[in-house]
């Protein structure tokens, strides 16, 4: 075999790699001398089979065996023997179409190689950590919120007319070409005016309504309403109102935080200064890892391959696309072609990518089968009723299982440099911190 470099060109490669004819025909025989004492056939012994009956009857597959195992090989060898580590699958082909058994084997492989990364001492990045202590101010706040989503109803004074917000309770039969349908009456229906939890229009037409009052609302089903007796057609609902209510936030006291899971009130804002403070971590290390990121960008500078830039670049330029025309949900639309602004954040991220994906490996960061157990399961969630199917899609779906793994080993390394660099905490408001992380999304 002989491999003969035909291309270098900054991190670009190319080689042309020859297997003689007799290489590939030693091999041939040695598989077949191999499999011999183990063929049987028509006319001969278990084992006996001529070895020229055995090349005629095998040796058109054996031999395409061996001319893909010998390329292989081939590939590996030189991988190893070189330390490249190609950026993308290599290319190969084979040159000379119009082989036939008894030439050598042409094929040319071309590869783009991972630069090499320069060593960072982590210990000369800084960086601040923003802390923000959970105060009663936000406690209470929190609270005040979950009292509104805890909300009741009072009668309104009597008399007094439905505004959006309020909720009616009322009685209500619906027909269609005058005869009523099935599942369209209903008694003591509590409606909370502005919900859209009823046909479009049709809670826009009790507002004003009072207690006492009888109201026929006309509204058209949608073309496409499940009930395909109704889809597209005019309906009258005669509705009588029994009650006008006006909304009232819930009491904060230990009932209200018996609603809520806790044992009583103290113990309900304990929890919501733990979220809170959770939540404030969560955001805080979001701006620590964005400097963090921005200073490992400042700090190294190396080739990158043009392949692993120019699908990046694809790719952002592509989720942009779609996140400006949300109603397009396929991808049958017009091809998208990266800017030099996609371009130049496709750099940033493989570089970044490239050096995190380096210094995980000479720190030997792992993701562990339980981490990756847990994301997972975290992911199944989002498909109710059918985390089985999707834990088997997983497991059948290396790429999947990729696309999983990598923010997992992402926050493990950059937790590692979090540990190796020059970090001081910063105390600052809640209000200074949501300020960083606007900055972070207007970037």
């Amino acid at each position: 075999m002989q491999v003969t470099e035909t291309l270098n060109e900054g991190l670009k490669r190319g080689y042309a790699i020859t297997i003689t004819a007799a290489e590939i025909e030693a091999k041939v025989n040695e598989k077949l001398a191999e499999a011999q004492p183990e063929v049987e056939m028509k006319g001969f012994r278990k084992g006996k089979v001529p070895m020229a009956l055995l090349k005629k009857q095998f040796g058109p597959r054996i031999m395409g065996e061996v001319m893909q195992e010998s390329v292989d090989g081939a590939m590996s060898k030189h991988f190893e023997d070189s330390g490249d580590r190609p950026a993308m699958q290599p290319e190969v082909k084979m040159t000379n179409e119009d082989w036939k058994e008894g030439d050598d084997v042409n094929v040319e492989m071309s590869y783009e190689k991972l630069p090499e990364i320069p060593e960072v001492d982590l210990s000369t990045i800084t960086l601040d950590k923003l802390v923000v202590k959970s105060d009663d101010a936000a406690v209470d706040e929190a609270l005040g919120n979950l009292a509104e989503t805890a909300q009741d109803f009072k009668d309104r004074k009597k008399g007094s007319k439905a505004k959006d917000g309020d909720q009616v309770v009322m009685d209500f039969v619906g027909k269609v070409d005058g005869e009523a349908f099935e599942g369209g009456s209903a008694e003591d229906y509590p409606l909370v005016l502005g919900s859209n939890s009823f046909i479009p229009g049709f809670e826009d037409q009790l507002v004003g309504v009072k207690e006492g009052e009888e109201k026929a609302v006309t509204v058209s089903f949608p073309d496409d309403y499940q009930a395909e007796n109704l889809a597209g057609k005019e309906a009258v609902f005669d509705c009588t109102i029994k009650a006008v209510k006006e909304p009232k936030a819930g009491e904060i006291n230990d009932e209200m935080a018996k609603k809520f899971g806790a044992e009583d009130l103290a113990a309900l804002k304990t929890q919501i200064a733990e979220r809170l403070e959770a939540e404030y971590a969560g955001a805080a290390r979001a701006v620590m890892k964005r400097g963090l990121l921005d200073a490992l960008d400042k700090a190294v500078s190396f080739d990158l391959p043009p392949s692993l830039v120019d699908a990046e670049a694809g790719q952002i330029a592509h989720q942009l696309w779609h996140e400006e025309n949300p109603d397009v949900e396929g991808h049958d639309h017009p091809d998208v072609t990266p800017t030099d602004e996609h371009k130049t954040l496709a750099e940033r991220r493989v570089r970044l990518g490239l050096l995190l994906a380096e210094l995980g490996q000479k720190a030997e960061v792992e993701v562990t089968d339980a981490e990756m157990s847990q994301a997972v399961m975290n992911q199944a969630r989002q498909y109710p009723g059918q985390e089985r199917q999707f834990f088997e899609f997983v497991q059948q779906n290396p790429q999947m299982q990729q696309q999983l793994r990598a923010p997992l080993f992402e926050d493990k390394v950059v937790d590692f440099v979090f540990d190796q660099a020059t970090v001081t905490e910063k105390e600052i408001s809640k209000d200074e911190l949501q300020k960083a992380v606007e900055a972070l999304e207007d970037e």
